[in-house]
């Protein structure tokens, strides 16, 4: 895959969502953005598949103003049906986990945790189908300003502001780019290295083995091993009212384009064209090697039917920190934030251990029901649930309160993903799993 630059870690703090949010409730509140959606794909093996829901839901039923919009990306290999149940059954799983009667910062504040939960459902769930296959997964909600992306796999999210910034909101999970990704598959019991030809040099990408899969993080794929995990890298955004463009695309695209050249053939195109025009793009050099997939995602202010070219012309500015601040920082009038196209990150985290994923930030009684496991939401019978909790030292800082917990069964899944169980029924085949 053509790379850019690495984009080195964000900074600790960042934009406190309730500050966020009141600038919205303001005398000079934004209005919501329209939102325009465009996609193109060449088929080689037909395992790439779509989902785009302009309207995917209403955040309050019967409200139309709280509607936000779903856009996701499957890339499947050894066969499609991974990636055919994932685009069937993902969304559901979001939407389950969150609490009815939220407010708005609250229903996005429990955003990253829901994808987590139903990242890992899903996972779950197709086990039980059967079946070998896999498929990387780049799921985007937009509400409004904010964008919430959830990834695993090697299909890539960007955003290109108003301004003509750049930033990255998914993670490349391929071992090749992704070093702590190595330690952890290793970690957990699996090899990590180049196809070795009997008699000749190691060749190609780096690989698990046994399997032969070139990713770390996927949903399905279960005869490498349950070290391949579902865990989804999320972070979760804000734009200006100035907008922006999101581009998510397979690795069909990233093998041939470079980002910089993605948007050079497409900005100031609709966004349905500016997807053909990227696809035909990464085509035009080799041919159709690989399935090849873009949509393309304009987030405009109202009435503004098609993107116009960023201000900032000419060489592209890949912005790696995003404009964040403490949240002890006092909340300002919104005559102090005159700067209109920066975007502004609310939430980061890629951490690969599910215990983490689920302990952290809002409230945790409102999302776990203290009965429910907080991955299949299945009820749980009084001291049937296994805590997450690691340290007790959590318990202190919950008040008491002992979870969020697991059944037995994603408790066990939990510990096979974190490398604690090796699976017993694993005889993947050598090469089954090349892509």
């Amino acid at each position: 895959m053509a790379m850019a630059a690495a984009v080195p870690a964000l900074s600790a703090g960042t934009v406190p969502l309730g500050v966020l949010l009141r600038r919205e409730v303001t005398k000079e509140r934004m209005e919501r953005p329209d939102v325009l959606c465009g996609e193109a794909s060449r088929s080689r093996k037909g395992e790439d598949f779509t989902l785009l829901r302009a309207d995917a839901g209403q955040r309050v039923s019967g409200d139309p103003s709280t509607s936000f919009s779903v856009f996701a990306l499957f890339d499947g290999h050894n066969g499609s049906g991974a990636a055919i149940y994932a685009k069937e059954n993902l969304l559901h799983n979001v939407l389950r986990s969150i609490p009815t009667c939220l407010s708005r910062d609250e229903w996005l504040a429990v955003l990253p945790r829901a994808l987590v939960s139903a990242f890992v459902r899903t996972d779950k769930d197709f086990q039980s189908v059967a079946g070998t296959s896999g498929t990387t997964v780049t799921f985007v909600i937009v509400d409004e300003w904010v964008v919430t992306v959830a990834s695993v796999g090697d299909s890539r999210c960007i955003l290109e502001s108003a301004d003509g910034s750049v930033y990255y909101l998914s993670a490349d999970h391929r071992f090749d780019s992704n070093p702590d990704e190595v330690e952890r598959v290793t970690a957990c019991g699996s090899k990590v290295g180049k196809m070795d030809i009997v008699g000749g040099p190691e060749v190609g990408p780096l690989r698990c083995w046994p399997g032969g899969l070139c990713l770390s993080r996927s949903i399905g794929d279960f005869d490498v091993g349950e070290c391949i995990i579902p865990v989804p890298h999320v972070k979760q955004v804000k734009l200006s009212n100035a907008g922006g463009r999101i581009i998510i695309a397979s690795d069909g695209v990233w093998d041939d384009l470079t980002c910089e050249m993605a948007l050079d053939c497409s900005r100031g195109y609709p966004s349905d064209v500016a997807a053909n025009r990227i696809v035909n793009e990464a085509i035009r050099p080799r041919g159709i090697r690989d399935d090849t997939t873009c949509i393309v995602i304009d987030i405009l202010p109202p009435e503004k039917l098609a993107p116009t070219a960023p201000k900032r012309m000419g060489k592209i500015a890949f912005n790696n920190m995003f404009r964040k601040k403490s949240p002890g920082v006092p909340f300002k009038t919104d005559s102090e934030y005159a700067e209109p196209d920066v975007v502004e990150e609310i939430f980061e985290d890629g951490s690969a251990t599910l215990s983490k994923r689920l302990t952290t930030g809002y409230a945790l009684e409102k999302i776990f029901a203290p009965s429910s496991c907080a991955v299949c939401l299945v009820r749980l019978k009084s001291g049937q649930g296994i805590s997450l909790h690691a340290n007790p030292l959590q318990h202190e800082k919950l008040q008491g309160w002992q979870g969020p917990f697991l059944c037995h069964a994603c408790h066990d899944k939990k510990e096979a993903m974190e490398g604690k169980r090796r699976r017993k029924d694993c005889s993947p085949t050598v090469f089954g799993h090349m892509c």
